[in-house]
């Protein structure tokens, strides 16, 4: 069963912060829990199953929601003993993958789950409109950012809170898609977390190696 706190909590959470930093490095990680009042949650795209649980542990211990992108993470298996493992001993507020059947594995294990598409043509909307219809994830992501025209497309056929990143390089580019409809942006790049803001000053936080 699903964990109502976490869901309703992250949701809380989108409505008043719109911007979500994707680690792909984990040297961002301390300019993410710098940014953390200004970000809805994390995306975790590094990583490997030896640490994968003290990177989840720090991001929960500054109450930051905590989703793990599977394909990105090395050694984690997505069949249903990995994703029993995930969700009962690393607990991740979520995670995200392009896989309808890891979706539905992960629902039923009661972690929040945003299905990625990728918009390459008219086509990619059909298979998002058919593949909603079967997974029912909680939230999407559509991929690349940089057709938010698309965005209104997508919100047509799903009430569902879409995400969008990719090929972002300007807080312009970000505002955009939010115009069109996005619920949250995620990035890669430090300098979007905090839109025209300065970098806080550096906190020190635990280390991990």
């Amino acid at each position: 069963m699903k964990n109502a706190g976490h869901h309703d909590a992250f949701l809380k959470r989108l409505a008043t912060h719109k911007m979500i930093a994707s680690i792909k490095d984990p040297r961002h990680i301390e300019t993410a829990l710098a940014y953390r009042s200004q970000l809805s949650g994390i995306f975790l795209l590094t990583g490997h199953i030896g640490i994968v649980k003290s990177y989840v542990d720090l991001f929960k211990d500054h109450q930051l929601p905590i989703f793990l992108h599977l394909e990105k993470i090395g050694g984690l298996s997505t069949d249903n003993y990995g994703l029993e493992y995930l969700a009962k001993v690393i607990k991740p507020t979520g995670i995200i993958s392009t896989k309808t059947n890891v979706i539905k594995t992960a629902k039923r294990l009661g972690l929040l789950t945003i299905q990625r598409f990728f918009l390459v043509d008219t086509e990619g909307l059909d298979n998002i409109a058919k593949s909603l219809c079967q997974t029912e994830p909680d939230i999407i992501e559509v991929m690349p950012a940089r057709i938010p025209d698309m965005i209104g497309k997508v919100k047509a056929f799903t009430s569902l809170p879409i995400i969008t990143g990719g090929l972002l390089y300007e807080q312009s580019h970000a505002e955009e898609c939010l115009k069109h409809g996005a619920t949250a942006i995620s990035s890669s790049k430090p300098e979007l977390w905090s839109g025209a803001e300065p970098l806080p000053s550096k906190k020190k936080v635990r280390q991990i190696i």
